[in-house]
């Protein structure tokens, strides 16, 4: 499967009683329910069990959320759970493991889940909470009330603060009580929400969630189960309300996934010792799929011309390489060219070659590529150097060749290696008068 990343949802509130676990549980199930094929996992800071007593089989508890900061593998510690969810179970006293709230951005972007993973958080901003918000992908605030709105604000100047993205923050209004009137009874309760975040340039999602004493109801019986309203309240206005829910973020997940633009900020957390700028012309999409990529699996590279960096997928650069014989030859650790020399597009043909590099930087083979096979090559280049055709102009994308992810391309060790590759290839372009 190619690496394009987990899709992490972060359910907060500062406020209790607005139904964030309620939401952060249910959204689970409902997304399971979307799309069979999709793993979900759902895990909480809160120390409530809400998940465990929704999601646990049997007596069977497994891992606790604190073994996500053990160094544990990830994928070995959540256990699948009713309604096709994982999960991990909650923890009574969780304590936080160190000071640094991207201990687990580095766990997830290292880690080998994939999918959708819905994070409910406590109702404070502390460690945890700090730690949710900057893993996130999409943030959903839970708003019941003026109280709970200005407390949203705190929300989003936590993640601008920790370098965050705000704009993956949407408001969702919860227990509405659609007989409740503002302003001599003429605006209901959801409308006056929608307009006052609006007012503060909160993003809104275009659903809400009733009150309901039927849902209500769903969490406290004489046994400790808690059921989700898919299974038990489908006749109620919050099934809909729900499925509307899972859909707005399944189509997050989606675009995430096929216009990411940047990579998320956990991916860069994730990278030790990189200093200011060094990702600033970093890609989050694939060049040849415009899928998003993470950098756990697959291939670093740079347009040497613009200075742009990314990852390829694995089974792109296998797709890019299906007429050629190079790919057999890789070296353990080297490099790939994929050159348009001379002129370019605007001269005759638009050649483009293949060349393949040792670790020390010497030429080892190179292959012309024949015109009919070249056209998918110059499309790829088009996207990694954010160029047209008629821009096109010597342009060089060089491939890292190299057993480690290729994220640690953007430490301080393989930055390094990459460099010294690189003079060693523009060196020879220089040679040949290629550059």
């Amino acid at each position: 499967m190619d690496d394009t990343g987990l899709f992490v949802v972060t359910v907060a509130s500062e406020k209790g009683g607005v139904g964030k676990t309620t939401i952060a549980t249910n959204l689970a199930v409902y997304l399971k329910a979307l799309c069979e094929d999709l793993p979900v996992t759902v895990i909480s800071f809160d120390n409530h069990f809400s998940v465990d007593n929704m999601f646990a089989i049997g007596e069977h508890r497994g891992y606790s959320v604190a073994g996500i900061f053990s160094g544990k593998p990830l994928d070995e510690m959540v256990q699948l759970g009713e309604y096709g969810v994982q999960f991990m179970v909650s923890e009574r006293q969780l304590n936080p493991p160190d000071d640094d709230i991207s201990h687990l951005s580095k766990v997830l972007a290292r880690g080998d889940l994939s999918g959708i993973l819905v994070i409910d958080t406590r109702p404070i901003l502390d460690y945890f909470t700090h730690s949710a918000l900057l893993a996130a992908d999409l943030v959903l605030v839970p708003v019941k009330d003026r109280p709970s709105l200005v407390n949203a604000s705190a929300l989003r100047q936590a993640m601008l603060d920790a370098g965050s993205d705000p704009e993956s923050l949407w408001l969702v209004p919860s227990l509405i009580d659609g007989r409740t009137r503002l302003k001599e009874r003429t605006v209901g309760m959801r409308d006056f929400l929608v307009y006052s975040a609006e007012e503060r340039d909160f993003q809104v999602v275009d659903t809400y969630m009733s009150k309901s004493p039927k849902v209500e109801s769903l969490t406290t019986s004489f046994s400790s189960r808690i059921y989700p309203v898919l299974t038990h309240a489908r006749g109620t206005s919050v099934h809909k309300q729900f499925k509307d829910l899972a859909a707005f973020v399944g189509k997050q997940y989606n675009v995430e996934n096929r216009l990411s633009g940047k990579p998320p900020a956990r991916v860069l957390a994730a990278v030790d010792e990189m200093p200011p700028g060094r990702a600033s012309h970093l890609t989050g999409e694939c060049p040849n799929c415009g899928r998003r990529v993470t950098g756990q699996d697959g291939y670093f590279f740079q347009d040497l011309r613009h200075h742009q960096t990314g990852f390829f997928h694995s089974s792109c650069v296998d797709l890019l390489l299906a007429n050629s014989e190079l790919q057999a030859l890789f070296p353990e650790r080297g490099g790939l060219l994929f050159h348009l020399p001379d002129t370019g597009l605007t001269g005759e043909g638009g050649d483009v070659t293949l060349a393949l590099y040792d670790e020390d930087g010497e030429e080892v083979v190179t292959e012309l590529v024949p015109q009919a096979a070249a056209e998918k090559i110059i499309k790829m280049m088009n996207a990694a150097t954010d160029r047209d055709d008629s821009e096109m102009f010597r342009e060089m994308i060089l491939v890292a060749i190299d057993p480690d992810p290729p994220i640690h391309f953007l430490e301080d060790e393989g930055a390094g290696r990459f460099a010294q590759l690189r003079r060693h290839v523009m060196t020879d372009l220089r040679a040949k008068d290629q550059f």
